[in-house]
């Protein structure tokens, strides 16, 4: 795994938006009311935001970049770059971060450019942008992060449509002399890369007539091939393996002394598996924020959701050392140690 440090770099604020509509896993009809129960008590998901047809991911980051840098009072022409992480763009091409560059009116001089990552997404987007503004003395810089996974998977799917939530967010970074180091540990399976994939739609598999056919794969479980398809064992077997090796793994390559972390903010899963993760790590529970209940799995906005809905008090108001830890489709993780400063958290924002 690759442990790496990049120093000078602070996060100012985090914003996130989701949308007003609201999915309740109690009323969806492809379960029983007792396998719902049972998916709820498993998972932790009671309940999703959910987008309308015209709604995308960019502009639920849209909402949340222009609340933050209007209450971080940042010149929108002094941002820099601009970097979208999705699995959701807006088109195959272009890339979706140059809409948003034009959308909020940032300067031309701004560079931008999309990551198409998922729920390792945040951590991994986080050192793409820190190190792309140390390297290059970049003053400003935002990354937006989210996901409107249900435009990709089966609403006959109990596998993925209950769990899935939409979300976008935004992260304000800002190159500080005095800023403690972020500190990385990054890795990448691919040989895991058909536990989580949508089969049809890109250059190896393009869309035909048959891709949108649907079939009947199990009970219960009803897709097309451009749908989303989640080998559930696979990726439960991945997560509660790898999460704990890269937290670990970041602690040895660091000293780091895992006690005097105040929280840690792992991907929003599933509670199942998250909580299998804590018990391995033997982290406090009050350390380990959730936001599932009310958001379900969000994908790489999961951590700045769960910053934003469970932390923000506690972060505005004084410094706090956190543990960030992302992992899924690629098959790939990433875990990340931050300082913060009073950091800016906006209360959630709903379209």
């Amino acid at each position: 795994m690759a442990s790496f440090s990049i120093h000078n770099i602070a996060i100012r604020g985090i914003a996130s938006c989701v949308p007003r509509n609201i999915e309740h896993n109690l009323k969806y009809s492809n379960l029983s009311l007792e396998e719902i129960n049972k998916f709820i008590e498993t998972t932790g998901v009671a309940q999703r935001h959910i987008v309308q047809n015209d709604t995308c991911t960019s502009d639920l980051c849209y909402e949340a970049s222009e609340k933050l840098i209007n209450e971080l009072g940042w010149e929108k022409e002094k941002i820099e770059i601009l970097v979208f992480v999705s699995q959701t763009s807006d088109y195959i091409l272009p890339v979706t971060s140059a809409i948003l560059q034009n959308r909020l009116g940032l300067s031309k001089e701004c560079l931008a450019f999309d990551i198409p990552l998922g729920c390792s997404g945040y951590v991994y987007g986080l050192s793409v942008v820190a190190s792309m503004m140390k390297a290059t003395g970049l003053k400003k810089g935002l990354l937006l992060a989210g996901d409107t996974i249900s435009k990709i998977v089966s609403s006959n799917d109990k596998s993925t449509s209950p769990l899935f939530g939409d979300a976008g967010s935004a992260t304000a970074l800002e190159i500080d002399d005095s800023a403690p180091p972020m500190l990385f540990n990054l890795g990448t399976d691919g040989s895991g890369s058909n536990a989580i994939i949508i089969p049809d739609g890109g250059a190896r598999n393009p869309t035909t007539q048959e891709s949108l056919k649907s079939s009947k794969v199990a009970e219960g479980i009803e897709r097309n091939n451009c749908n989303l398809v989640l080998e559930g064992m696979d990726v439960f077997s991945f997560g509660i393996s790898q999460a704990p090796k890269t937290v670990n793994g970041l602690i040895k390559a660091f000293n780091l002394d895992i006690n005097s972390i105040d929280y840690f903010v792992f991907h929003q899963a599933n509670m199942m598996m998250n909580k299998m993760i804590v018990k391995k790590l033997k982290i406090e529970e009050a350390k380990v924020p959730y936001s599932l209940k009310d958001f379900g799995n969000t994908s790489s906005a999961t951590i700045p959701l769960t910053i934003v809905t469970e932390l923000k008090e506690k972060l505005e108001n004084k410094n706090c050392k956190l543990l960030l830890c992302g992992f899924g489709v690629g098959l790939s993780w990433g875990s990340v140690y931050v300082e913060t400063n009073n950091l800016v958290c906006l209360p959630l924002i709903e379209i």
